[in-house]
């Protein structure tokens, strides 16, 4: 009876500590040890949010959710803006345009739709390993979607480039659903820059805000140098592991979902999830934007943290009121807007900034560097069958897969000294 009884405690204890220790985390936690952002870096984000929520708006001229005209579109430079009606139901909504001010063409895409069943189509078209693409793994409606814009945009993106030269950037942005569509689009692109004017790598970027789970790891961390993720404090899309079709066909009971979905990823060990090569993780490089405290109540002024993280990649379910206001375009836009205002003003009183501007580029090359180095020594699997991934992608998007593949980067990046181990090469520029 005694043994029964001690049996009992030591359980109780522990699914007590398991429960604190969950409903006590907070999203500020998973980036509480990276660096602080930079306001040279984190300047374009507020920026393509306001361009984001353009595609929200049902008339530029007298818009609903503008933000300030510092960030707000400019109706004349809209070069195009298709509706549901003319995306033929295979991707939202989403508009191109031609920011002069900054020498920026912007491809924006708007998030799902709640009443729309073709963003539903797009997200449950999917199923786990499904589709391989670039040596990786990455949610195959979504790939469609970006395939399909590309083919039907493609044109107009070079042709703005070849009309304003080609000194002007290409930027993919998208919210929430869109923004997967936007990180596939930019593989796409920078796998093919020759149908693109060969403009240099550097001059496409990616910037997905509250961005869906949509590649496996080795393709997150090897774009890192092109594909920005935004996430705003306790956003629970980032971090669920969950198809995307069971979060928002469970829309109404998603406290229930998330809160089973945290139970069983806690329980299954991180060396599993990472040796998962059909795991899909957000995109790219992230910067996190944390406006909350533990046991602090109300919204403090909000501070970015950047990485590229390869382990602990928003694993953990945060179980927060906030989790799905968080995930709004709207306090996205808001609070990078407040970030990069308070960066700049502690900027202005550094006198060594000029010199900070000038090293952070070359800092960002070596993150990335570091970065892609930890994921090979982590040995971060990745699609094992090359023959038909260029099958795969030469099918659905009418070209062979990209000119790089993960093992032709590690060699290139790499070699192996006398001990079999492998050692960063030196003097390599990630392009």
């Amino acid at each position: 009876m005694s043994v029964a009884c001690g049996l009992e405690c030591v359980v109780c204890f522990g699914c007590t500590r398991w429960a604190w220790k969950r409903c006590t985390y907070i999203g500020a936690y998973d980036s509480e040890n990276w660096p602080p952002a930079t306001s040279d870096e984190f300047d374009p984000i507020p920026r393509v949010c306001g361009t984001i929520l353009a595609v929200y708006e049902t008339d530029l001229n007298n818009p609903k959710f503008a933000p300030p005209d510092a960030y707000k579109v400019k109706p004349q430079w809209v070069v195009k803006r298709v509706s549901y009606e003319e995306t033929e139901k295979k991707s939202p909504p989403y508009l191109i345009y031609t920011d002069r001010d900054h020498k920026e063409i912007v491809l924006a895409i708007r998030g799902l739709n709640l009443v729309r069943d073709s963003d539903y189509k797009v997200l449950l078209d999917n199923r786990l390993g499904m589709q391989m693409f670039d040596g990786g793994f990455v949610h195959h409606g979504l790939l469609k979607a970006a395939t399909w814009m590309l083919k039907r945009e493609g044109e107009t993106l070079r042709n703005l480039l070849d009309e304003l030269g080609h000194d002007y950037s290409l930027v993919f942005a998208g919210h929430s659903l869109g923004s997967g569509i936007a990180a596939l689009m930019t593989i796409i692109v920078v796998n093919h820059l020759d149908e693109f004017g060969n403009i240099p790598r550097s001059q496409v970027r990616c910037y997905a805000v509250a961005p869906a789970r949509c590649m496996s790891l080795n393709l997150a961390v090897k774009y890192a140098d092109v594909i920005n993720s935004v996430i705003l404090q306790d956003d629970f899309l980032p971090r669920t592991p969950t198809p995307l079709e069971h979060i928002f066909g469970s829309i109404f009971c998603l406290p229930c979902l998330l809160f089973f979905t945290c139970l069983r990823d806690t329980l299954k060990q991180d060396k599993r999830k990472l040796r998962d090569p059909r795991r899909l993780y957000a995109p790219g490089r992230m910067y996190h934007i944390v406006e909350r405290k533990f046991c602090r109540c109300g919204r403090f002024p909000p501070e970015v943290k950047t990485a590229i993280p390869v382990e602990g990649r928003f694993e953990h379910i945060v179980l927060s009121c906030n989790a799905t206001s968080d995930h709004a375009i709207l306090w996205i836009e808001r609070e990078a807007k407040k970030a990069l205002e308070l960066m700049k003003q502690a900027g202005r009183s550094d006198t060594q900034q000029l010199e900070k501007r000038m090293s952070r580029k070359e800092s960002l090359q070596q993150e990335h560097r570091i970065a892609l180095e930890k994921a090979v020594s982590l040995q971060v699997p990745h699609a094992v069958d090359p023959d038909e991934e260029e099958s795969d992608v030469a099918s659905t998007s009418g070209a062979k897969s990209g000119q790089t593949n993960w093992d032709d980067l590690v060699e290139k990046l790499f070699v192996k000294n006398s001990s079999g181990r492998l050692k960063l090469k030196k003097d390599i520029v990630v392009e």
